[in-house]
C-alpha cells in the first residue's frame, strides 16, 4: 500500500537495494572499444540531438574501465565537413528489454552547448507515438539534471500537466552520479543516486497515447550532443568536453511482481 502511494503521489522515497535479478550489464572493461555485440555508434541524422553525430575515433574511448564520448570542434574537414562531432552509443536491436529497472552511472563534464543524454526509445516502435523515456539530459554547467517522458499524449495532445510530464532534481556535477528508471505495467518511476525523484503513473483518461510504456521493449541511447535551441550557443574554447560511463545494468522484474502491479 506504501508503494502504491508514493507512486501514484511522487513522493521522496528511497531506493534500497535491488531485489531484481540482473539481466545484462556493460561495465567498459574492455581494452580498447565498446563492445559491439551490445552496442553500435549513433548514426548520423537530421535532429537537433544527432547532427554532430560522427563514428571519428577522437569522440570514443575506453579508459580505465569507463567509456569516454566526446564533443568536439572538427578541425579536419577532409574527414567530414561538421564544424562540430560527438560521439553516441545505442544498443538498437541488439539488448532491449521490458518491464525492469535501468541503472547508468556517469559523470557528466560541463561546456558551453553540451547536451549530453541518457534515454529510451521502443525497439521496432515509432516516435512520438510509441514513447521515449528520457532517463537524464544535462546543459551546459548545470547542477541539475532533467527527467522527461514523451509521447502522443504529451507532444501531439500537448497534455504536460496531467500528470506531470517531468522533474529536475539536483546532480553532482563534479563527481559520478547514478541515474535509473524503472518501467511497470502502470508508471514509470525515476531516481537519481537512488533517491526517487519522480514518476509517471498510468490514469484514465479518454484522450489518445497517455501511456504506451507497456507495449513495447526499449533499448538505451547514451550520447553527447552539442548545440541546439534549449542547450544554447556552443562555445568552442569549452572543447572538447567528455561524458563518461562507468556502467550500464538492466534489472529484469520477476513475472510475479509484474503481475501484481497489473
Amino acid at each position: 500500500m506504501v508503494l502504491a502511494i508514493c507512486l501514484s503521489s511522487g513522493c521522496n522515497t528511497r531506493f534500497l537495494g535491488n531485489k531484481y535479478p540482473l539481466t545484462w550489464e556493460d561495465n567498459f572493461d574492455q581494452s580498447k572499444t565498446f563492445d559491439e555485440t551490445s552496442w553500435t555508434k549513433i548514426p548520423r541524422g537530421k535532429s537537433e540531438w544527432n547532427k554532430y553525430m560522427t563514428n571519428d575515433e577522437r569522440c570514443y574511448e575506453i579508459r580505465e574501465g569507463k567509456l569516454i564520448l566526446r564533443g568536439i570542434e572538427n578541425t579536419n574537414s577532409e574527414i567530414d565537413t561538421a564544424h562540430y562531432l560527438t560521439g553516441g552509443i545505442y544498443s538498437k536491436d541488439k539488448r532491449y528489454f521490458g518491464f525492469g529497472r535501468w541503472e547508468i552511472r556517469a559523470k557528466l563534464n560541463g561546456a558551453q552547448g553540451a547536451w549530453p543524454a541518457i534515454w529510451l526509445l521502443p525497439q521496432g516502435g515509432k516516435w512520438p507515438d510509441d514513447g521515449e523515456i528520457d532517463i537524464m539530459e544535462h546543459l551546459n554547467f548545470d547542477s541539475i539534471a532533467y527527467q522527461t517522458v514523451h509521447s502522443h499524449y504529451t507532444y501531439v495532445l500537448d497534455e504536460r500537466e496531467n500528470p506531470k510530464q517531468g522533474t529536475t532534481a539536483v546532480i553532482d556535477s563534479e563527481d559520478f552520479n547514478t541515474y535509473a528508471v524503472e518501467v511497470h505495467p502502470d508508471s514509470l518511476v525515476f531516481f537519481i543516486n537512488h533517491q526517487q525523484t519522480f514518476s509517471y503513473p498510468r490514469i484514465d483518461t479518454d484522450k489518445d497515447g497517455q501511456y504506451p510504456f507497456d507495449k513495447h521493449q526499449y533499448y538505451l541511447l547514451i550520447d553527447m550532443q552539442l548545440g541546439g535551441p534549449w542547450v544554447g550557443n556552443i562555445h568552442s574554447h569549452n572543447l572538447p568536453v567528455e561524458m563518461e560511463i562507468d556502467w550500464v545494468r538492466f534489472y529484469s522484474f520477476k513475472d510475479k511482481e509484474v503481475r501484481q502491479r497489473k
